[in-house]
């Protein structure tokens, strides 16, 4: 399986590249008046208007700085959306056997498990779930 590596503060966090249609760096957003906390806006990109969800909330990762620098653009379900990261660090082909699967926290249920990397533990999301709820 392969992943990209993405940070939020200090924490790592991946997806699988499957659901990721592009990287970008960060451009301007639209705001929507009264639409939900977790929705930071809307972006054009390339002709495209999507919607710009933020990611920390979601995940309940404090914001260490205002300025995230990169945006995922992950495609769900013929839809496009995009979440604001610090910054993407990599793109890695991932053993499926060093996927450890967490106990079955209803809260944390979008998290599909934690690659156990020597030097380093990243999470990683199943974004349907995340954005499902």
């Amino acid at each position: 399986m392969q992943v990209v590596i993405f940070k939020l503060n200090n924490e790592q966090f991946a997806v699988e590249t499957a659901k990721v249609q592009s990287i970008n760096d960060a451009m301007e957003i639209t705001r929507v008046p009264k639409a939900p906390r977790h929705i930071k806006g809307l972006i054009n990109l390339r002709g495209n208007v999507i919607s710009l969800l933020d990611i920390n909330l979601l995940l309940d990762v404090q914001k260490e700085e205002e300025k995230q620098n990169n945006i995922i653009i992950l495609e769900m379900e013929d839809e496009l959306v995009g979440i604001t990261v610090d910054q993407v660090d990599e793109v890695l082909d991932v053993e499926e056997d060093i996927i450890e699967k967490i106990s079955d926290d209803r809260k944390k249920a979008y998290i599909e498990g934690v690659i156990n990397f020597k030097e380093r533990i990243v999470t990683l999301i199943d974004i349907d779930k995340l954005l499902s709820n």
